[in-house]
């Protein structure tokens, strides 16, 4: 069988099935639909948070699950200084784990048995994991996991400061959790997990101001009877990419877990700063787009791409169409969108940009990021941790 092309000048590089792009490549010749990393902005975004949390003498664990990505994570670390990454799911942690990267956060409880037996083994891969708890009997079996694989996991408490998801909810509760696990073998007490994830998506600073602060004195007296009960808090972890200011200039916070800063999205996109400004419009740039092509046009205004709901997902959106001349993307289905033209624009096998709704999910249905500098792909990177959400 033929291996298909994508024009007729490739200069001789060819594509196999698996994979939407080759280096060298134009990046008009990329298959669709695709994702493609602008590398220049995704460099600006990662080293401007860097420079922010060295300036603070803050530690950086970059979200991960965003990306899912070993590329991807080592580059936030060279580039921006991230001591490592934070991980939601165990399996998506032992990818990052078996990649070398140094110190993983689980931002999350692991509760099934056959799980915490692989978790407690992470250790031996030579990095330094993290795990949330907010339940004191999942301290007895952590403790036993880790004795019987001669390994130490780091735990923090976590704290319900307002997402109302998982998390103690009183400073007692608190001590309670740390002393019981500052005492079980094979844990070490690390300080706390203090994640408000609804904050983030608040368009507004003010909107935003006022969860923090709420949740601020959560934190604070938190930390005061812990040190009060002698179990000091070494790291006081939290923050993302709507709220990262706030948490980093709070003299409390320690580490931040901001993840989507990197790529960006279209809801993160609509985040306005403290000048009213959108985060698109000279905050973060738009790094991450989804390549998607016109399959069909019929000149009254309407058009086709190849990009639905198997490409990218709706849950906070529909995707903006990028430098779009008035073409919008106005619906899915299973393997196509529809697109509004008003001025007839669009030809028949013309690229489109995608700024997806929602970076995350979107993501974890593709295989490969195609990175392209100056109009030609630069590298091909996998989508490391696709699906390892167990």
């Amino acid at each position: 069988m033929d291996t298909p092309r994508a024009s007729s000048d490739f200069d001789g590089l060819e594509l196999g099935f698996d994979i939407p792009a080759r280096p060298g490549m134009a990046a008009a010749d990329i298959l669709t639909p695709a994702l493609v990393l602008d590398l220049d902005a995704l460099e600006r975004n990662i080293r401007k948070l860097g420079d922010f949390i060295r300036a603070r003498g803050l530690r950086h664990l970059a979200h991960a699950k965003m990306h899912r990505s070993v590329d991807v994570a080592r580059l936030q670390m060279t580039l921006g200084g991230a001591s490592g990454v934070c991980c939601q799911k165990l399996a998506e942690a032992e990818v990052f784990a078996r990649a070398g990267i140094p110190e993983i956060v689980i931002t999350n409880q692991v509760v099934d048995p056959f799980k915490i037996d692989r978790l407690a083994r992470l250790p031996q891969t030579g990095a330094r994991i993290t795990v949330c708890v907010d339940d004191a009997a999942n301290v007895d079996v952590l403790a036993e996991a880790a004795q019987r694989h001669g390994t130490q996991l780091n735990c923090y408490v976590e704290l319900d400061i307002g997402m109302h998801r998982c998390g103690v909810a009183t400073p007692a509760e608190a001590v309670a959790l740390a002393a019981a696990i500052d005492t079980a073998p094979g844990l070490t007490f690390g300080g706390l997990q203090a994640y408000q994830g609804v904050m983030q998506h608040y368009r507004t600073a003010s909107e935003r101001q006022a969860a923090f602060d709420t949740g601020l004195e959560l934190v604070k007296d938190t930390l005061a009877a812990l040190t009060r009960a002698g179990l000091p808090a070494a790291q006081v972890s939290g923050g993302g990419t709507g709220s990262y200011e706030l948490e980093g200039n709070s003299g409390v916070f320690t580490e931040l877990q901001c993840g989507s800063y990197a790529f960006m999205d279209a809801d993160y996109g609509a985040v306005l700063d403290a000048d009213g400004n959108r985060y698109d419009a000279g905050k973060w740039e738009n790094a991450l787009f989804l390549l998607t092509q016109s399959v069909s046009t019929h000149g009254d205004g309407r058009a086709v791409c190849d990009a639905g709901l198997k490409s990218l997902t709706t849950d906070s959106g529909l995707p903006l169409v990028h430098d779009s001349q008035g073409v919008t993307y106005t619906g899915a289905s299973d393997e196509h969108g529809k697109l509004t033209d008003p001025e007839n624009s669009l030809r028949t096998g013309d690229k489109l940009r995608l700024i997806p709704g929602h970076c995350d999910p979107t993501c974890n249905l593709h295989d490969w990021y195609v990175g392209v500098r100056g109009g030609v792909v630069e590298t091909v990177w996998p989508v490391s941790a696709r699906g390892r959400s167990y």
